[in-house]
């Protein structure tokens, strides 16, 4: 299982990159696109828009079962990946290849850079999952 200690995580299993000025990048963790199976579909439709921590800023739809994707700091969504956006690249399955590269599902202006500490690290995400 790939949990890179670079990120951070939630228990809903998304992942956080801090990348400066308040940016960050969220996706969803290996295991979760492991557990869901194969993704054929993502949807964001909050680009623009300030959403709190905890709140649903997008769905997966996998072959077996569709699953809300939590923000797991609150912030304004920036970007959706064009790559997974059917309008787009139109590649959802690279969720599933490379959960934590080309699989990137946003990007996020933090409004609440602090809410930061409280998300898992990934010792603390790996005993979450095992």
């Amino acid at each position: 299982m790939n949990i890179p200690v670079n990120l951070k995580y939630t228990k809903e299993h998304e992942w956080l990159l801090i990348e400066g000025d308040n940016m960050a990048t969220v996706g969803i963790t290996d295991f979760a696109q492991g557990e869901l199976g194969d993704i054929v579909y993502v949807e964001v439709e909050t680009v623009g828009e300030t959403i709190e921590k905890d709140e649903i800023f997008g769905t997966v739809e996998a072959v077996k079962t569709t699953s809300d994707l939590y923000l797991p700091v609150s912030g304004e969504i920036i970007e959706f990946n064009s790559d997974l956006d059917s309008k787009g690249g139109d590649q959802p399955d690279l969720v599933n290849t490379d959960p934590y590269g080309k699989g990137w599902i946003v990007k996020i202006k933090m409004s609440n850079p602090a809410q930061v500490e409280g998300l898992l690290d990934a010792e603390s995400y790996r005993a979450l999952i095992s």
